[in-house]
């Protein structure tokens, strides 16, 4: 489940409340985003109250941008946020698509790479191993919980990106934006391959997309528009209607059930669901569902 951290106004209680709720049901993570120039919560400091409100799920960055940090800085961050939740971080790690967000941090829009974000990881890691990168009296720490620091996913949808992250990344942190189950199938077996050539252990398979239930709403294809509306202020509002029709998921209970053991079937390890209004019936209702 994902905390609904990109709805408007959108309080400290609730958040509270959906991430106790998810811990307390039958999900296997809690996740949430990042952006800059939006209302949403900081995804580093909201890492350490969700640490405090869980103690079961794993937490989950779905996605960091490395570009728009210091990487030792963001290496101590997510060190301490392992540490916080006692070893259960994965943090998913993405180039980013917004030029507003990079320009509002004064980071420079042609970082904007794999190369550039693979770097990044790279300088994390000798962090998290307790090697000294800045040439400072001690190594920056804390050491991270988990040994090595926690997994890194990588954030795409492309092929190409895929490819490129064998090299680093421990598994795939997806988004499908209109449920075409041949489409991530072909990208689940593009990384499968790519690892195995990088001779990398079998990469994690993860996938999300955007949800709105019929039990919750009258108008759960509507919901999902005006999610869409709010979220994507940064493309032009016809571009956004026209994707809206398709994207994600708008239906029963019963017909997400099918969905979820549709990407089952494909062997993905873990679908995160993300909620287009902060009513939190929708966790209890899918809580049921996993039983």
């Amino acid at each position: 489940m994902t905390l609904p951290v990109m709805e408007p106004h959108i309080d400290p209680a609730t958040l509270e409340r959906w991430a106790r709720l998810t811990d307390e049901s039958p999900f296997s993570s809690l996740a949430f985003g990042e952006r800059i120039a939006f209302d949403n919560p900081d995804a580093l400091t909201l890492l350490g109250a969700v640490a405090a409100w869980t103690s079961r799920v794993r937490v989950v960055t779905t996605v960091i941008v490395p570009q728009l940090h210091d990487p030792v800085m963001l290496a101590k961050a997510l060190a301490t946020g392992d540490r916080l939740c006692g070893g259960r971080l994965s943090v998913g790690l993405g180039v980013g698509g917004r030029e507003e967000d990079y320009a509002a941090v004064g980071a420079d829009w042609s970082s904007r790479t794999m190369r550039g974000m693979a770097e990044r990881a790279g300088v994390m890691r000798r962090v998290w191993a307790g090697e000294n990168v800045t040439g400072a009296t001690r190594p920056v720490g804390p050491s991270p919980a988990q040994a090595g620091g926690p997994e890194l996913l990588v954030g795409t949808h492309g092929h190409k990106t895929v490819r490129s992250a064998a090299a680093w990344a421990d598994g795939l942190a997806g988004m499908s934006l209109d449920l075409d189950l041949a489409a991530a199938s072909d990208l689940f077996d593009t990384a499968r391959t790519a690892w195995a050539e990088a001779g990398r252990p079998a990469p994690r398979l993860t996938t999300s997309f955007w949800f709105a239930l019929t039990e919750t709403t009258d108008d759960p294809r509507g919901q999902v528009h005006r999610h869409l509306r709010h979220y994507m202020n940064w493309i032009p509002a016809e571009f956004v209607d026209a994707l809206a029709p398709t994207a994600g998921f708008a239906g029963t209970l019963a017909e997400l059930g099918v969905v979820l053991d549709r990407f089952a079937d494909l062997g993905c390890d873990e679908v995160q669901l993300i909620p287009t209004s902060d009513d939190p019936r929708q966790v209890e209702l899918v809580a049921g569902l996993l039983g």
